[in-house]
């Protein structure tokens, strides 16, 4: 897999997990623990999206 294939489907989870952490904020049965580990997941991405794209 080439490198800009690889950021395209992280740029794409990325994204995906971005509305599930919405969706989740959203919800009232959604502990906040795992809208925490959504957003270490996103978070993780966006480091690994920026440490390929440089």
């Amino acid at each position: 897999m080439s490198v800009s294939a690889h950021l395209t489907e992280l740029k794409k989870k990325h994204e995906t997990l971005g509305h599930e952490v919405e969706q989740a904020q959203r919800s009232p049965g959604i502990d906040d623990l795992h809208i925490a580990q959504l957003k270490k997941q996103k978070l993780r991405l966006k480091e690994e999206i920026e440490r390929l794209s440089n």
